[in-house]
């Protein structure tokens, strides 16, 4: 029986632990060939795993073949190297899914210009010219998907108040979204991006937002993961300019029981930002 992503080529920012991670492995069990983004090459105590413990740990679950790739997507030499070793190591590339992001909740007289700029080199930046140099190979591609990690779009001013450096970064990859989808309509390229109900056990959560008090009321990567695998199945052509919620996406699929993505299934789950 053919898996739902055979002879499919991913290519994912940020797949070295986490969100990216996890659609990784995920679609790696559907047949997919995955492509990883990261910049961790070496242990660090204070993150989980390096690009390649990630990358074996996806061969051991998948079908297809693993390529992790150590690249900074501020720089547009590493996307450039990034986008043609993927192709080059497995004859195209189909999906892009735009995961890497920086993150900092401080008020905008907090802001460290170094600070400012990286979560905009990575959140905005990168992911245009990751998109962009995957165009020409999604173009030839057959059902191509471009999937960015970013909320949908929504002008309420208490979601620019309190982070507002962190919520034009993300904001802007949600335009991408919104310009890719209209631009690329023509050759039936989808453009959509994918954001959590509540927020998801990640390094960022426990290093930098809320440590175990929050870890503990969120839920576990797997289920952005589920919501990711059937979006990017369904057909490029009608599904575009969408922002999917992970919940909804799972309902919509009749997956009604959640309580297996909760970390802590005994306490209240907290909503993510921007919804």
């Amino acid at each position: 029986m053919m898996r739902a992503f055979e002879n499919k080529t991913v290519l994912i920012t940020g797949g070295t632990r986490g969100i990216g991670k996890a659609i990784a492995l995920r679609l790696a069990r559907e047949g997919a060939n995955i492509a990883i983004v990261g910049k961790t090459a070496e242990p660090n105590p204070k993150l989980e795993g390096t690009i390649y413990t990630a990358a074996e740990e996806i061969a051991a679950a998948g079908a297809g073949k693993v390529l992790p790739l150590c690249g900074d997507i501020r720089f547009d030499e590493n996307i450039r190297q990034v986008v043609a070793s993927t192709a080059e190591a497995f004859g195209g590339i189909d999906i892009l899914v735009n995961n890497a992001s920086a993150i900092n909740l401080v008020t905008t007289e907090q802001v460290e210009p170094k600070r400012y700029d990286l979560m905009h080199d990575i959140n905005v930046r990168g992911t245009f010219f990751m998109s962009q140099a995957c165009i020409p190979y999604l173009k030839q591609a057959h059902n191509p998907h471009i999937l960015n990690l970013s909320p949908p779009l929504n002008l309420d001013p208490r979601w620019f108040g309190p982070h507002l450096a962190y919520t034009l970064s993300k904001y802007g990859m949600s335009m991408i979204i919104l310009g890719l989808s209209e631009e690329l309509k023509q050759y039936r390229i989808a453009a959509n991006a994918l954001w959590p109900k509540t927020t998801i056990a990640t390094a960022a959560v426990r290093n930098l937002l809320g440590g175990d008090f929050l870890m503990q009321r969120s839920r576990t990567p797997e289920i952005v993961a589920d919501a990711a695998f059937f979006i990017l199945q369904r057909p490029s052509f009608e599904t575009t300019g969408n922002f999917f919620i992970d919940e909804d996406v799972l309902q919509g699929e009749g997956i009604t029981d959640l309580s297996r993505y909760a970390v802590n299934p005994d306490l209240k789950l907290m909503n993510d930002l921007f919804l």
